[in-house]
C-alpha cells in the first residue's frame, strides 16, 4: 500500500490516512476507500481503465463540469452538497487525476457516509425511487452548455451500432453465422423500425442532453431513510438522447430473468416495476422532456435491449472477443435471453 499511500498524498486531501483498503465490485475500475483519522472525511481512490476510456483527462473534465453544475443547482435549492453530489478531489497541481510510474490513472472522491445501495429493484417502490434519482439527474444539467466529451465512441448511437453490425456480417464466423442464422434475422426484421427512431435524434427532435449511460440501480446513493441521495460512477456521462438513460434502467430494472438467462422462461417484463420506474422518472423530469421525447419514451427500453442483442450477438459472431464468457455459447445465450426481453417488451408496453 505504500505505492497507494503515495498517490494519496498528492491530492488534497484533509486529515492523516490511517487505512487503505480495497472495495469489491467494479468490473472495470479499481476502486479502495482512504479512512481518515479524526473528524476528517474519508475518500475514494480509484484507478480508471484507459484501455476502455482512451482519454481519461477528458473524462475527469467531464466530471468536474457535471458535479460543479449540480452542486450550484443542489445549493440553490436548499440541500445538502456534500451528500447530494459526489465532490471531485484535485491535486496540489489543480488536477482532477494523478498519473503513476505505468501511465495509469488515479482519481479521488469525497466518501459519503451513512448511505445505502442496492444490486436490484426488488419493488416497485425502489424502481420508482430509481427513476427519481435518474430523472433528478437529468434535470439538474438541463441547462449544462459546455461540450462533453464522448467518453466512449458510439455508445447507444444506433447509427454507429449498426455500421459495426454491417461490418461484422461480412466477417463473422462462418460456423457461428449459420448456427445464428435466426437471431439475425430477428435482428434484420426489426431494422428499420430503428433506424427510423434513430432519424428523430439525428434530426434533433429528439434531442441530446446530458445522460449517464449506465443507470443501474447500484449507480444511486440512498440514504438510510430510503431517500435519493446522488447518481455517482459518472465515467460515462456525455451527451445523448436522455431516452437512453431511462431505456438502460428499464432493461435491468424490470427483467424478471437474468441478462444471460438460460431459462427464457423466465424473462419478462415486470409492468410493475416498468410504470413505478417511469412515474418516478417523470415526476422530475415532465416540464423538461419535450412531446416527441414523451412520445417515446415508451420505446426507449426496445431501442436499448436491441442495441444489446446486437452488442451480444456481434461478439459471438466475431469469436467473443469483446465480453467476457463463461462457456462456449455464452453470447448467444446472452442474445436470446435479450430477444426474449424485447419481445415481452413489444407485447406490454
Amino acid at each position: 500500500m505504500k505505492n497507494l499511500k503515495k498517490l494519496v498524498d498528492k491530492f488534497r486531501i484533509n486529515g492523516e490516512v490511517r487505512e487503505i483498503k480495497p472495495i469489491d465490485g467494479g468490473l472495470i475500475n479499481h476502486t479502495y476507500k482512504v479512512t481518515t483519522d479524526g473528524d476528517a472525511p474519508d475518500y475514494i481512490l480509484q484507478s480508471k481503465n484507459s484501455s476502455i476510456f482512451l482519454n481519461v483527462p477528458a473524462m475527469m473534465d467531464n466530471i468536474v463540469k457535471v458535479t460543479e453544475h449540480i452542486r450550484k443547482k443542489v445549493e440553490k435549492e436548499g440541500g445538502d452538497p456534500d451528500r447530494e453530489v459526489m465532490q471531485i478531489v484535485l491535486t496540489d497541481d489543480g488536477k482532477p487525476y494523478v498519473q503513476d510510474e505505468n501511465g495509469e490513472y488515479w482519481t479521488m472522491a469525497v466518501f459519503i457516509p451513512d448511505t445505502v445501495s442496492y444490486e436490484v429493484a426488488t419493488t416497485p417502490e425502489l424502481a420508482r425511487k430509481g427513476g427519481e434519482g435518474i430523472g433528478k439527474f437529468q434535470r439538474y444539467l438541463e441547462d449544462l452548455t459546455e461540450p462533453l466529451y464522448p467518453t466512449i465512441e458510439g455508445f447507444h448511437d444506433l447509427a454507429y451500432r449498426f455500421g459495426q453490425w454491417d461490418d461484422t456480417l461480412k466477417n463473422a464466423i462462418p460456423e457461428r453465422k449459420e448456427e445464428a442464422k435466426k437471431e439475425i434475422e430477428w435482428v434484420e426484421a426489426r431494422r428499420k423500425k430503428m433506424e427510423d427512431f434513430w432519424k428523430l435524434v439525428e434530426e434533433g427532435k429528439l434531442p441530446k442532453r446530458v445522460t449517464h449511460n449506465d443507470t443501474k440501480l447500484s449507480n444511486i446513493l440512498f440514504d438510510k431513510d430510503g431517500n435519493v441521495l446522488c447518481v455517482i460512477d459518472l465515467d460515462t456521462v456525455m451527451s445523448n438522447t436522455p431516452l437512453a438513460d431511462f431505456g438502460d434502467a428499464i432493461r435491468s430494472f424490470a427483467n424478471t430473468g437474468a441478462e444471460d438467462d438460460q431459462n427464457l422462461d423466465n424473462v419478462d417484463l415486470d409492468v410493475a416495476k416498468y410504470e413505478a420506474y417511469r412515474d418516478g422518472y417523470l415526476s422530475q423530469t415532465a416540464d423538461m422532456l419535450n412531446e416527441t421525447e414523451k412520445d417515446y419514451l415508451s420505446f426507449a427500453p426496445q431501442y436499448i435491449t436491441y442495441e444489446q442483442v446486437m452488442r451480444f450477438l456481434m461478439d459471438y459472431l466475431q469469436g467473443d472477443t469483446y465480453y467476457k464468457t463463461l462457456y462456449p455459447k455464452h453470447n448467444l445465450v446472452r442474445t436470446r435471453a435479450q430477444m426474449k426481453l424485447m419481445e415481452s417488451m413489444e407485447e406490454k408496453i
